[in-house]
């Protein structure tokens, strides 16, 4: 279990919200959890969203650290070193809280991980102001921004820094491949991605959250699902999955007209 001690955009798809909130209101009406998604669809450029809240990452800011990890080796002209590859490999791909402490500090901390970020467009994620990585807090969108970023052309971030973020959260062990991937077509092989899950102190409720990359009807999605009030975990992977299967359909309904 990842633990870190603590003290959602509109529809702009081809044609408003109200299709995809609809749709998550109907599949979702029973759960009391709130949430946020943010998803597109690479080929036809189809967009939907739903939910506007900022949201704690947990875990899944751990894509944020190694994307300004790269971006500052990369304003250095330099690669990662053995060691920040040893880091960065466990980081993402077993969710290695003692690694992402230490490429936490390599990159500056809070400040260091915003200014990062803001190079790659993000504009409403921000760092808990004592330094507790995990709760930095963002939005669907802004997840959907940093995924832009890694997965499609234009990024600042190179294309080989691109790759290798890219091969790391294809390679999520077995026991961390839930959530977007549910969403996709088939088995969901080929899915990238990174999840955060953690309780809150204050309250007991979940974290969960979940973002990458999904293949569904034959075209790439990028997704991002954000959610916090769940009260046990496996109830948040639920919700996070039942929203990432429905805002795909939805999406890929409406590029496919």
């Amino acid at each position: 279990m990842e633990r870190v001690n603590d003290g959602g955009p509109a529809l702009p798809a081809p044609s408003g919200t109200d299709g995809l909130s609809g749709a998550l209101a109907d599949a979702l009406a029973p759960l009391a959890a709130d949430f946020s998604v943010a998803v597109l669809d690479t080929g036809s450029g189809a967009t939907g969203a739903h939910g506007d809240g900022s949201y704690a990452t947990a875990s899944v800011i751990k894509v944020g650290i190694l994307a300004a990890l790269l971006l500052g080796a990369q304003d250095e002209g330099r690669r990662l070193t053995a060691q920040e590859r040893s880091y960065a490999t466990v980081m993402i791909e077993r969710s290695d809280n003692d690694a992402a402490t230490a490429l936490w500090g390599t990159i500056g901390g809070g400040c260091g991980l915003e200014t990062a970020l803001g190079r790659l467009g993000l504009t409403d994620t921000h760092a808990d102001d004592r330094g507790r990585w995990g709760l930095t807090h963002t939005t669907a969108s802004d997840q959907l921004t940093l995924l832009r970023a890694v997965f499609l052309d234009g990024s600042p971030l190179s294309a080989r820094s691109q790759a290798y973020l890219r091969t790391l959260m294809g390679r999520v062990i077995a026991g961390q491949t839930w959530g977007v991937s549910s969403a996709a077509a088939g088995t969901g092989r080929g899915t990238r991605l990174k999840n955060g899950w953690m309780p809150r102190d204050a309250t007991g409720l979940w974290v969960v959250n979940s973002i990458g990359e999904v293949t569904a009807n034959g075209r790439p999605h990028l997704i991002a699902v954000l959610s916090e009030g769940s009260t046990d975990r496996e109830g948040g992977v639920a919700l996070v999955e039942e929203v990432a299967r429905t805002a795909v359909a939805t999406t890929a309904a409406y590029g496919s007209r």
